[in-house]
């Protein structure tokens, strides 16, 4: 008979990178208490594994070291081994991969740490191949000294942790005022590490880094830079027409793996998408050049047919690899094209790139690197790209990561609203509505604190900070697009929340995790941005929008405390907060403020005409549907626009209004 499947303690998890693992010969047992009692209890190291469910390195490892009955026997024997999705649990992952950074000058995932019984590493790295390479040590040299040290040298052990953890733990900063010339110093460094050619902010690998492109737009708005505005269409234009983006079925890959952003790592992030959305609205609202509306509309066609489920949350992200090959479901050879689309082959094949040789080992990732589509020709590409994709669609298609998290749906809500409101698009709307409202009605407790995780259900673990200011951020956006005084209520509930379980009272700023976080490593705080932006920038800007929006100035007070809790982050690094840049841009320029009134609501539509078409970053924009009416009995709609300090007198047209915000610009 056959062998009876084997679980091990992860099959009862939720997260799909966990269940991932749930057959591995290891005896992975899920973050808790139950596994360090357990190496306390046997004397015993523990190895923890960090990744994520669409992470290529993780498969590749995985297949080679946690699937292998000789790795898994090693690691069985001498170690309590402890698998953790780091976007289940940010606060494990950015605490260790803090550490790993000091250890080894880098980071990534697969992370792979080793423990004490109390949770404190003392070895830290990345991928390892099973047996050793050139400069490479394999895993099975690595876990043999790790066992051989631990039963004859612990205090070598002991000393490596001890050190470690003073110098990733976090240290209160006392507050102290920004630098007013912190945002010019962000965009110094940008312009610095510009690709001219290519666009981008660094050689290959090459990442799109939305957060620097968000900034960017928003120092061309506050100082006028020209060239900031330039550098973000460049990476912008780029970005669009090279292979990272998905020439056929939309959307952005994770990053490109060359510096002309041709051949992607294929990986898709819900996040990455959201954010490069918002940057492709703004940069419409600034320059009105169709290619970045139809970007951004693209990109929301890929997220709401692709991952926004039915109940109305959002998917984390869609894997590299199909049928264990990176890239398999994307790529085609000109035979495959010329079965589906016939003689029509040939013209698309030379729009989009693709030759006899390939450009990805032997077939070809679609681009439009040598040129984009004549206007006369769109109608024919796009034939054609619904018939390729309606093939590639009968494919294998890479996993879904199918658990939804506030904090990407947050983003996602916030991309779509923008969108409405700068498009005009009111089925945008409506599918930001189905999202925040599935956050609320499924997500959200009794006493009003987040959730972190739902899948086929709600977890067990309580939200972490990017989730209560992702949230916000698309609660925000979606009242400003729909004018809704829910989510307005729904915004200062939650912030509220947020406030009495994360922030630092002391000194300022937010914790990544609340207090009863389960065996949280560390209550760190953040300011700069990684692969996401700072839940305390993000938080930060928010609160100044929603401290105008609510008529609540003692918020404004808090975002800039916020801000002057990381002094030392700052000053150094400024250029690895471009997010609390734009903090810092919103709070010493003031923003606008503009207070409609009118008969009745639907006089106003002009006015939000003017407001939502324009790139206004700094602007928040009040109605009091109980005021409707009020002392309007003999005049129309009038605005009341304050900028700063300064209030102008009000205008009664849209006309007036128009040149009046342009002409603050």
């Amino acid at each position: 008979m056959p062998n009876a499947v084997r679980f091990n303690s992860l099959i009862h998890e939720k997260s799909p990178y966990l269940l991932q693992h749930a057959r591995n010969p290891v005896n992975w047992y899920p973050w808790g208490d139950e596994a360090f009692e357990k190496a306390k209890r046997e004397d015993k190291p523990v190895f923890l594994s960090i990744g994520y469910s669409t992470c290529h390195w993780c498969h590749v490892m995985a297949e080679e070291c946690f699937e292998d009955e000789e790795v898994a026997g090693v690691l069985n024997r001498d170690f309590i081994s402890i698998k953790v999705d780091r976007e289940e649990r940010p606060d494990v992952d950015g605490y260790y991969m803090e550490v790993c950074q000091r250890m080894t000058g880098s980071g990534g995932w697969p992370l792979s740490v080793f423990l004490d019984s109390e949770g404190k590493a003392f070895f830290a790295g990345t991928y390892f191949p099973k047996y050793d390479r050139p400069g490479m040590s394999g895993f099975l040299t690595l876990l043999g000294q790790i066992a051989t040290l631990w039963k004859t040298d612990r205090n070598r052990i002991a000393g490596a942790a001890e050190r470690i953890g003073r110098e990733a733990v976090f240290h209160a900063q006392s507050p102290a005022p920004v630098d007013e010339n912190m945002p010019e110093r962000v965009f110094g460094e940008l312009e610095r590490r510009f690709d001219e050619k290519y666009g981008g902010f660094s050689e290959a690998p090459k990442f799109p880094s939305p957060q620097d492109l968000l900034f960017l737009l928003r120092f061309y708005a506050a100082a006028g830079k020209e060239k900031a505005l330039n550098m973000c269409e460049k990476t912008l234009g780029c970005m669009r027409r090279g292979g990272i983006y998905d020439q056929i079925g939309f959307g952005f890959c994770r990053y490109s793996t060359d510096s002309r952003w041709l051949v992607p790592h294929f990986e898709k992030m819900l996040s990455d998408n959201a954010l490069l959305c918002m940057a492709y609205t703004e940069c419409w609202q600034i320059t009105g050049k169709e290619e970045y509306r139809r970007t951004a509309e693209e990109i929301l066609s890929y997220l709401t047919g692709r991952m926004q489920s039915k109940n109305g949350g959002f998917y984390t992200a869609e894997d590299a690899d199909s049928e264990g090959v990176e890239g398999k479901y994307y790529t085609f050879t000109p035979e495959e094209l010329r079965q589906v689309l016939g003689p029509d082959e040939k013209e698309f094949s030379r729009l989009l790139g693709i030759t006899e040789e390939g450009n990805f080992e032997g077939k070809n990732i679609p681009n439009l690197l040598s040129g984009g589509i004549p206007e006369n020709r769109r109608g024919f590409a796009e034939a054609c790209r619904r018939k390729v994709l309606a093939c590639r669609s009968g494919r294998v298609p890479p996993f879904l990561d199918d658990k939804i998290l506030p904090s990407r749906t947050g983003l996602a809500v916030a991309a779509l609203s923008l969108a409405a409101r700068a498009f005009g698009e009111e089925a945008y709307l409506r599918k930001a509505r189905k999202a925040a409202d599935f956050i609320l009605e499924n997500m959200t407790a009794r006493d009003g604190s987040l959730i972190a995780v739902y899948r086929e259900g709600p977890s067990r673990v309580p939200g972490f900070a990017e989730d209560y200011a992702f949230f916000l951020w698309g609660l925000l956006e979606l009242y400003e697009a729909g004018r809704e005084p829910c989510r307005l209520e729904s915004a200062l509930r939650l912030e509220k929340v947020f406030t009495e379980r994360f922030e630092d009272r002391e000194n300022g700023g937010f914790y990544s995790a609340e207090a009863g976080a389960v065996r949280s490593p560390a209550r760190g705080k953040e300011i700069w941005d990684s692969s996401m932006p700072s839940a305390n920038a993000v938080h930060a800007f928010q609160l100044v929008r929603l401290a105008r929006l609510a008529d609540r100035p003692e918020l404004e007070k808090r975002a800039a405390r916020i801000l002057e809790a990381f002094p030392l982050e700052l000053s150094r690094a400024p250029a690895a907060c471009p997010t609390a840049a734009g903090a810092a841009l919103y709070l010493r320029g003031g923003g606008t403020d503009v207070t409609l009134t009118a008969r009745d609501e639907t006089e106003l539509a002009p006015f939000y005409g003017v407001l939502h078409s324009g790139y206004f970053p700094f602007l928040t924009v009040r109605t009091n549907p109980a005021d409707f009416g009020a002392g309007q009995k003999n005049s129309g709609p009038r605005a009341y626009v304050c900028e700063g300090h300064r209030c102008y007198p009000p205008v009664d047209d849209a006309d007036q209004l128009l040149r009046l915000m342009h002409g603050k610009k």
